[in-house]
């Protein structure tokens, strides 16, 4: 009796938690997409508490907030540069239309530099959100006092200059490097060690790591706590509400940017993709965003659909001559 009474309608309290949705997709056309993204599985190819995380995490809290999303599930998957969490994401992710990955400049050169079969553009582009610059941290009792003295200290012993940062061929990475190689200092002399997250915290503040590089948003409050000095950043202009001096300052000629961003698993459906991409344009003009990312320190680096996925395929291009360029990649 209770099914025959099912199959004449469904009751508000039915359709709004779900349990008719199968049957009101089939009876109102275009609803389908739309059901089926309003749930999001989110990977974030890092460990808790670093750049990715804070980005991905954000960003969805800013969609529930502005009613763009209902629920969503985060997983971790941290190692290799992001290619592990990409990897694992391809690999069971495909046709589902809810779930996302947050992507960064990162993951592409990991990806090239690792010469991992599984690449981004596997994925499904969606959007870039966030971009901040590369800072660089040391203890709060280190002697490197300005970015003078730690370019002093790598033209004395490279390798006795610890700096940590995400993965080899990283953003921050290639900016060791270039340090390196503008000061005629060997690459492979280099002592770089990678973290996942903000692992680095301790091996930095107990002083085992020289130095560390990754965004200014995650070494600030570390500095305005007074456990670290922040002595550079990757910017072109000095960055507004924090008095560090750019590297350009410093006589060297470096400035690079670390983006990130959003793609959907292989084989989305196009009414998925085409609705994430339509809900992610309505958070990048809702005052949520801009406050979602002043709390955080990070510029509004927002473009999507074909714009992203032209991004995607020349930053792949530039990553990939400018590594091999500096001998990261053979």
């Amino acid at each position: 009796m209770r099914s025959k009474q099912m199959t004449k309608g469904f009751s508000r309290r039915e359709v709004l938690t779900g349990t008719g949705l199968s049957a009101l997709a089939v009876m109102l056309p275009g609803f389908e997409a739309q059901a089926a993204v309003d749930t999001a599985k989110v990977t974030i190819p890092a460990g808790p508490g670093g750049g990715w995380d804070r980005t991905g995490r954000l960003t969805m809290r800013a969609m529930q907030n502005e009613k763009l999303v209902s629920a969503v599930q985060f997983k971790n998957v941290p190692g290799g540069g992001g290619t592990i969490g990409l990897t694992e994401f391809v690999r069971t992710a495909k046709g589902d239309d809810t779930a996302l990955l947050i992507t960064g400049v990162i993951m592409l050169s990991s990806v090239i530099t690792a010469k991992s079969p599984t690449t981004i553009d596997m994925a499904t582009p969606l959007a870039s959100l966030t971009r901040e610059y590369v800072g660089i941290g040391v203890p709060a009792d280190s002697p490197y006092k300005t970015i003078a003295d730690m370019v002093r200290a790598l033209k004395a012993d490279p390798s006795s200059v610890t700096v940590g940062g995400s993965g080899i061929g990283s953003v921050e990475h290639l900016t060791l490097a270039l340090m390196a190689q503008q000061n005629q200092i060997p690459l492979d002399k280099l002592n770089f060690i990678t973290f996942s997250g903000n692992e680095y915290v301790p091996a930095l503040v107990s002083g085992k790591i020289k130095a560390v590089m990754t965004g200014v948003s995650e070494l600030k409050p570390l500095a305005d706590a007074g456990r670290i000095r922040i002595i550079g950043v990757t910017s072109a202009q000095p960055l507004k509400g924090v008095n560090i001096p750019t590297l350009t300052s410093a006589g060297l000629d470096i400035t690079v940017s670390n983006w990130r961003g959003v793609v959907g698993a292989p084989g989305m459906s196009e009414a998925a993709k085409a609705e994430w991409i339509s809900r992610l344009d309505k958070l990048s003009k809702t005052p949520s965003w801009p406050e979602a990312l002043a709390a955080q320190g990070l510029e509004d680096a927002y473009m999507s659909g074909d714009a992203f996925a032209t991004f995607l395929k020349t930053e792949n291009e530039r990553w990939t001559k400018t590594l091999t360029q500096l001998g990261l990649v053979k």
